[in-house]
């Protein structure tokens, strides 16, 4: 091991190492359930204090060498070892805890997620469907009533007509954008095309999208990724006032990878990130959406110097 690495570990070990050697110590010596309570102890402060498996590992292995230094007897050794063993699964029972919460928990947002989309897909329906059917009745009403008035109030009442044109129209795009069903039924690929084209129209941005895969991925991941690149979108035009913006899908080897990249003002990494909640980029819903599918985040900014989103989901965790 590097011997910086090792040094860190060992100075990051200094608070752990005498309780560590002490119960292990005191668990080999035959103290059973009372031993085995403060190892889970152990474990639980190691994971509160943020401590990394391999930490523990590095320290459990430590601990073991000074407690064996001076057996000479192979039987007890091997009897050392395996209460050795017990000792740690002890140590690393809040991490499994820990893991096993954090995928249900992931489970549970994946269920939010699909319960969230079912109900966008119900409202952008309504909107599209039953708001459209009224504009219809009411261009229906608007016609008899034109028929049976004179001609300067034809006129004024034909403005209305023009009026409800934008409103049809405005109506079209606030239900693709809810939910388009080009995503549904083309998937990933058109839907993000037909995106940029709509965003680029609206801000005057030059969207490209480079994709080098046309096949259908899972509803989640398509979903999921829709939406994060939705999210980008607005950030480049609302936050990073972007004239660019280049969007890169690519598909092999059981990974997925979108590249999103603008020419904006950028913005300091870190300080944002810190920030709590991640108030005004939605990368907290990036990540969480990510999160749901098994994907990673990376991003990649300063000041002036523009945004890059670099985005992986694994195709093989059965998404």
């Amino acid at each position: 091991m590097n011997k910086a690495i090792q040094d860190r570990i060992s100075k990051a070990q200094g608070g752990l190492m005498e309780p560590y050697l002490n119960g292990m110590r005191e668990y080999l010596s035959g103290s059973g359930e009372v031993a085995l309570g403060r190892a889970y102890e152990l474990g639980r402060s190691a994971l509160a204090e943020n401590r990394p498996i391999f930490e523990v590992l590095h320290l459990h292995h430590a601990a073991l060498r000074e407690l064996l230094k001076n057996v000479r007897d192979p039987e007890e050794t091997l009897r050392a070892l395996r209460d050795a063993e017990a000792f740690l699964v002890e140590v690393l029972s809040p991490y499994e805890m820990a893991h096993r919460g954090f995928r249900e928990a992931i489970v549970a947002l994946r269920r939010l997620n699909e319960t969230l989309e079912q109900e966008i897909k119900r409202i952008a329906h309504a909107v599209h469907d039953e708001a459209g059917q009224l504009l219809v009745a009411l261009r229906l009403e608007l016609a008899d009533l034109l028929r049976d008035l004179p001609t300067p109030l034809d006129r004024r009442l034909g403005g209305v007509n023009a009026l409800l044109d934008q409103i049809e129209e405005q109506l079209r795009r606030i239900s693709h954008e809810l939910r388009p069903t080009i995503l549904d039924d083309l998937g990933l690929v058109p839907a993000i095309q037909f995106l940029a084209g709509g965003v680029s129209k609206r801000t005057d941005q030059a969207i490209v999208v480079r994709a080098s895969f046309k096949d259908r991925l899972p509803t989640a991941i398509e979903t999921a990724l829709y939406r994060i690149v939705q999210e980008a979108l607005a950030n480049a035009a609302k936050h990073s006032h972007a004239r660019n913006v280049h969007i890169r899908l690519d598909h092999s080897g059981g990974l997925l990878r979108c590249v999103i990249r603008d020419d904006g003002k950028g913005f300091d990494v870190p300080s944002v990130l810190d920030r709590k909640g991640n108030a005004g980029l939605g990368l907290l819903g990036i990540r969480e959406r990510l999160s749901a599918v098994g994907g990673t985040l990376h991003i990649e900014s300063a000041p002036g110097q523009g945004t890059s989103l670099l985005i992986n989901i694994s195709l093989e965790d059965g998404t």
